[in-house]
This record gives C-alpha cells, structure tokens and sequence, in this order.
C-alpha cells in the first residue's frame, strides 16, 4: 500500500515531517517499509510555453524553440518531434539540476546557443507505468492551463512524500488513504476530516427503475450496491485526482474509471463501472460460474471457470469475474453514455482462490482477500457519485439498488481495566484506555468496573480482550511498557529419544557419503502416477490444501518416493550424474476424508542411489551402484542403529523392479523395503538410467533402536571355523537356510554369513548352491573338533530332512 503525504493532509493536519511520521507509523504497528521522494534531484525545472517553433536552419531533425516562462524567453534547441506552437512543457533552465546529477549548461548545436533543455517523462525520474501512454515517448506535455514559471513537481505532483507499507493481512483498514489518515490522527493528535458529500441526484428515472439486482449465494456476497449514471461524458480526470493515482502507482486512464480507483485507495472499496447499455435486459446476478463457463477479462484473455469460482452476470452470461477483474463485453468505452457502478463485499477465501486459481491479482482481489467494511458500500457509491457529478461527467440518477440480504452487527467485547493490565503487564490508568478507543473509532459504555466496546464496522479484526489489548498497547506505546522476566518454572532443554535417533541416522548415512536434502511437504497427484501405485492404494488418499502455495503443490504427500526422484531428476538434468542422497520428513495419512480427526503424520526415511558408485579417478572404478550398494548402506545404517535380527525378504513392490525388490521386517513389523526402480517408473519421471532406492519407517526404526551398544568382552579362546555349501531348490532363501543353521547349530555356533550364491553347470537345473561361513567358539575353553562336529552334524541333518539340502562336495 502507497501512501502519499500531500493525500493524508487532506483529511488530516500534521505537522510531523515524512521521517518522524513514519516511525510513529511503524511504532504503533502499521509499517513504512519505505519512503521515496520522487522529485529528489529536480531544481531549476519550470513550466514554459512554447510560443515559437521553427526547424533550425543548419538540421532538418533539429528545432529552434521561443520558451516562454513567465519571467524570461528563452531560446532552446531540441530534438524532439512531438511539441507544437503553444503547449506547456517542463522547461530546465541553465543550472537546474536532474535526476542522476545532470547540470544544465549553455550549449552551441549546429550554430545556436541553447540556454536550457526541455523535458521528457523519463527525465523527470517519472514512472513509464504511471504515465499516460500518449505522454510516455518525447516531451512531456503539460495540461493547457498549466501556469507558466511554477516548478514542474508542484504541478506534476512530484513534489511529494510517498509513504509504502508493509501492512498485515489482518489490518483490512489500512488498505485505505482515510484508515491510514484516522491512525495519523490518532498518533499525531489531528483532527480527521472526512470528504464532503454534496450530491444532487439529478437523473430523469431513478435506479430502482433502470435495473435489478439478485444475489444467489449470500454467503459469497453479503452485499452488493448500485447507482446508475446517465448523459455519461467520458474524458480525463482533474490533474489533482491523476497525482494523486500516480502517487499510489496507477496510471489515469478516463474519469471514470479514475474515480472508481481513487474511491478505492481513498476508502478501501473495490469498485467497477459497466456500460449500462451492454448488459442484457439492465440485471446483475451474483452467482457461481457455470462447469468451464467462459469469460474475457478486461486484459482480453479468455478464461474457462469453474463451479466454484463466483462471477457477476447478467440475463445471458458472465460479465465479470467477482473481486477480481471485470469483463470485457462491458467494458467503458468513450461511446458509453450510462453507467451502472458497482460496489460490493465477497466472500474474502473465495476471491482468494479464484485469484490463485486463475493467475490473477489485482487491487481490488487484493482488498476483498482481507475484508471490506459491508457498511461502507453506499458511502463509497455516493462518494463516486459525487466526484463525477462535480466533473460533470454525469447526472447521477435518484435512489441506490441495494441488495443486502444479511445485515452486518458490530462486534462488542466486555472487559476490564485489570484484565488488560494484567495481560500487557502494565498500569496503563483506565481513563487512558477509554480515549484511545474512542479516538480509534470504538463506541465506549463503561459501568461500574466494566467496559464494553463496540467495534467499528472496518474493524472486522477486533473480536476479544486480546485486540483491545494490543489497541490500547500499540497507542499507548510499545516503549512504555516495561521489560520483565516471565516467572516460571525453568526446565533445561533436551532432545527426546526419536529426535536423538535422527540425528544419529543423518550421522550414518553422511558418514556413508550420501547427503541430505530437503523438500516441500507437498505433493501432486501425477506423483503417484509416475509411480504406478495403484487407485485403491492407500498412498492416493492424500490431504487436498486449502491455499496451495502454487498449482504444482495441492496436496500433502503420502510418500518420500516422488520428491527424492523429482530431486534426482533436476540434478541429472544439471549433469550431477553420481548421486546418493537422502530425506527424512514426515508423510500424511489421514483416517478418511474429508478429514474428520488429525491424519497420522509418521516419520519416513527415503534413499536414492544412481551412477557412479565411486568418484571419478584415474585409479578408481567406474562400475555403477546396484542393489546391493542400496541395501549394503540400510544395513550399515541399521548396524549403526544397534538394530539386529531383523529379515531380509523378497518382496513386490508397484514401482520397483521385479527380483530386485526387498523388504526388511523385524518380528511382524516391517522396517521399509529398499530396491531398484521399476523401468517404466524411470521413464514416467524421464530417469534414463537405474536408480536404486530405500524407504524406510523411522517410528519403526525407533521403537528397535539400541543408541548405547552392549558390551562385549574380547575372546580369550580361538575359534572353530567350517565351511558349509548346500544346494537348495530355488524357492528356498537364504534367510531361511541361516535360520535354520542358527537353530539347530548349538549354543556353541558363534556367527553365521553368507559368502557365496553359484548356480552353473555343476548344480542342478532349479536349485543353487548357498555357501556359509560357520564360526563356533566358547568362553570357557578351547574347542574341539569332536565338540563342533556334533552340533554341525545334527545341522546338516535338519537342513536335509526339511528343506531338501544336499551337501555339496
């Protein structure tokens, strides 16, 4: 929000200069993020009048200008070639000084002294999107009645203060030039002046006559007004009401259309202008668009809604998209002659998703998204009334249509002089409080010790003790209320257990070169898609966002799996071919939907491995990570976790590949599953090499976390080692054999691992040959072999008797 000070002293008296008042702003809690002088740099600059212009005599593209202003003719040569005889342009005398630290001198062109320059928009620093289009390319031209010898920023405005605001969302009132002038008043102790309403309604037919207004959903438009103005003359507006336009950043188009914009920076109300004769049969519905109803936008782009999406329309179709933007087909133009103005309050988290919906913000959206006071529309119809009658631009017909279904009551709060005291921990005297809240604008009743307050219809903020509190703080003054210590119960800081086990996975996996990222909680539908999960997959029940921070992100992800290869697909699209990286964040499984009860929000750990599986070196090898690199690392990491016993079993996964796909259980429950990436799901996500990838349950992985290792004393006696090689049939894993050996290999069997896996010539058609390395050792003595053949024997045996194993020779 743009704030220029020549536009808050006319409603307000101050004498504090732009800085001080700034600070008193921010103070109070409206902040000036900014101020900009946008005639910093001008002197010297006058108005003139040309009154000769001849082609100097020595240039074709050159002419000699007679410049008259007001004390002096002054001879100037330019180049430029859109000034004629008689107009008043921005004249820079010999020593003025411009933008940029250019000084004027007397100059010789072609044979003439030239004692001074005459000035365009973009010399005058002035903003290309502010100035009319007409004014934007060569000299300036300055209105005929412009008086001669006056410096240029009086008469252009430039001569100026420009407050900017960085406003809260909550502070709807401050979006206004008379909200922002009641809080100058307030802290400045001003006098607020309010414009004043002379309107004489002159129209030969009254409004509720020439047109009708419904409203069929009242809960996306509590109100919606009108006035109607007939013997329309369109043209400029005043040069006062087009400075004051530009001081807030937007350009004057018509008079029109320039009040509409002045009302709504003066009182906060959006409002629009249709041409009264291209509505069909004179009526305004507000209703929600049709299933891809179309419209055009004033900007001339066609745009198919939605059902949800509110619009103004009349007999035969949509002519404006609600609080956004109007329509093209009743746009003003210099043939209309009668105008139906519109003012209007909307639903503010409709107008802000069919704002985001749609691409589209604008001023208006931007107020209707915060909140307009409903009980301001026909002071605002009547203040637009009156500028443009005042113009005489129009006769404003008698009566108003005003279709307000449900009435707007003002909030009231009861409280006391002690609670707000006891809430800002000051002694802020009650009679203090009482005059800052009706300086505010708040009705005050006070008996006995209670106070009751009614709040102002453009406060729809104040709703509780707690508002009235942080009023009567912000005036009082933040500065004045002393700093203390809370008094309480200190407790020191930890971190819990899960946050503890964490950090200790984030340890071992950068310990095992991978790295960490970190993604947005959102997701989209297509994800999953890609990765071929199935409809009635739980992982599709995803939680829809209210306001999506943009349309690649409208749900809350489900899964790790579509965020960490969308990462791996930017980073091979920047060629970082080796990657190993990993996330952990939360994923959202609500109980149903619509969303009854907070959905679960477990902890995941995911994975990805693609290229290289060692940096590029001359005495490196260039071999690619597989599988097993994937699963080496989930096992380093468990290991580190202290977790053992667990299982490694094949498994099936959607977007995994087929054979190459396993799951970890520990007991019943299971762990996450770690595989290599489906090739259909790497040509959905554009991936044109194997990728390898785990997920992992990290409140599963904590509930088996051993941080603090068990101890173990070194052996004092060496071990027994053997050697066992079966054959087994194919559907037999390995898992099972090394269970089995552990069963049945005695409590003297130490360590069991899996060393070789040979199908060949030698084995069997359906059956492969498993070779375990046995180690058997004792804490009290010195095996023997007659001690371990036992054991091993009665092994053997079992293996053969229920899984079918040969001892291969």
């Amino acid at each position: 929000m743009r704030a220029s000070i020549k536009w808050l002293k006319d409603y307000v008296d101050f004498q504090e200069t732009p800085e001080v008042l700034a600070e008193m702003l921010t103070m109070a809690g409206v902040p000036v993020a900014t101020l900009e002088y946008p005639g910093k740099g001008i002197e010297g600059v006058v108005t003139g009048k040309l009154s000769v212009v001849e082609v100097h005599p020595g240039a074709d593209k050159l002419s000699i200008c007679k410049v008259d202003v007001g004390t002096e003719i002054l001879t100037i040569v330019t180049g430029a070639n859109n000034i004629r005889q008689g107009d008043i342009v921005p004249v820079a005398k010999v020593g003025a000084m411009l933008p940029g630290g250019l000084e004027i001198q007397p100059t010789d062109l072609r044979g003439v002294l030239s004692y001074g320059m005459l000035c365009s928009a973009d010399e005058l620093n002035m903003d290309a999107k502010i100035v009319p289009p007409e004014l934007r390319n060569g000299i300036y031209i300055l209105p005929a009645d412009t008086p001669l010898g006056v410096d240029v920023r009086t008469v252009t405005g430039l001569d100026d203060v420009i407050l900017e605001f960085e406003l809260t969302a909550n502070r709807a009132d401050c979006f206004s030039i008379l909200g922002l002038a009641r809080e100058v008043a307030v802290l400045t102790g001003g006098v607020m002046r309010k414009p004043m309403l002379t309107l004489r309604e002159t129209g030969s037919e009254k409004a509720g006559a020439l047109a009708k207004v419904s409203i069929e959903t009242p809960e996306l438009c509590p109100r919606f007004a009108c006035r109607i103005f007939q013997e329309v003359k369109i043209g400029p507006s005043p040069a006062w009401m087009q400075q004051r336009l530009q001081a807030a950043g937007m350009r004057p188009i018509s008079n029109v259309v320039d009040v509409t914009n002045f009302v709504m920076l003066e009182m906060g109300q959006p409002m629009h202008a249709y041409d009264y004769n291209l509505l069909s049969r004179h009526s305004i519905v507000v209703r929600k668009a049709y299933a891809n109803e179309p419209l055009t936008t004033l900007d001339d782009v066609k745009r198919d809604l939605n059902h949800e999406m509110l619009v103004i329309a009349d007999a035969a179709q949509a002519v404006g998209l609600a609080g956004v933007m109007g329509g093209l087909a009743t746009e003003i133009s210099s043939s209309t002659r009668t105008v139906l103005l519109e003012a209007a309050a909307f639903n503010g988290p409709s107008i802000r998703r069919t704002s985001r919906e749609l691409g589209m913000r604008s001023e208006a959206s931007g107020r209707f998204e915060r909140g307009v006071d409903t009980a301001n529309i026909i002071q605002a119809l009547d203040r637009a009334a009156s500028l443009l009658e005042e113009m005489g631009a129009c006769k404003v017909c008698p009566e108003i249509v005003d279709c307000y279904p449900g009435m707007t009551v003002p909030k009231q709060i009861t409280f006391t002089a002690e609670q707000i005291n006891t809430y800002l921990g000051t002694e802020v005297p009650e009679g203090t409080m009482t005059d800052i809240l009706k300086r505010l604008g708040f009705d005050v009743n006070k008996q006995a010790e209670q106070i009751t307050v009614t709040a102002p219809t453009w406060r729809g903020d104040v709703t509780g003790p707690a508002d009235i509190s942080e009023e009567i703080a912000r005036i009082y003054g933040f500065d004045k209320i002393p700093s203390t210590t809370p008094v309480s119960a200190m407790e020191r800081g930890r971190q819990s257990f899960t946050q503890m086990v964490t950090d200790r996975i984030k340890t071992l996996l950068t310990g095992a070169g991978m790295t960490e990222i970190i993604s947005f909680s959102f997701g989209h539908p297509q994800q999953l898609d890609k990765l071929s999960i199935p409809q009635d997959s739980r992982l599709r029940r995803m939680i829809e966002v209210l306001n999506p921070i943009t349309d690649d992100f409208p749900v809350l992800r489900t899964t790790l799996l579509g965020g960490v290869l969308d990462t791996v697909v930017r980073n091979l699209s920047r060629k970082n071919d080796d990657i190993q990286i990993f996330e952990i964040g939360p994923v959202y499984h609500p109980e149903s939907l619509p969303l009854e009860t907070w959905p679960k929000e477990p902890v995941m750990l995911c994975g990805a491995f693609c290229g290289r599986r060692e940096t590029a070196g001359w005495n490196q090898s260039r071999e690619s990570v597989d599988f097993y690199d994937a699963k080496g690392n989930v096992e380093v990491l468990l290991a580190g976790l202290g977790i053992e016993g667990y299982e490694v079993l094949t498994d099936e996964q959607p977007f995994l590949h087929p054979g190459k796909t396993a799951l970890l259980r520990q007991g019943t429950e299971e762990l996450g599953f770690v595989g290599e990436v489906h090739p259909q799901v790497l040509a959905s996500f554009g991936i044109n090499r194997p990728v390898c990838i785990f997920e992992l349950n990290v409140d599963q992985l904590v509930q088996h976390t051993r941080l603090i290792p068990q101890y173990y004393s070194l052996p004092k006696y060496p071990a027994v080692t053997r050697d066992l090689a079966v054959i087994l049939p194919l559907n037999v894993s390995s898992a099972q054999v090394e269970q089995a050996i552990r069963e049945q290999g005695g409590k003297l069997l130490h360590k069991v691992q899996l060393f070789d896996v040979y199908a060949g010539q030698q084995v069997p058609e359906g059956f492969r040959s498993l070779a375990f390395a046995l180690t058997y050792r004792s804490a009290e003595r010195t095996l023997t072999d007659e001690e371990v053949d036992g054991d091993h024997q009665q092994m053997l045996a079992y293996l053969e008797k229920n899984l079918n194993a040969k001892l291969r020779l």
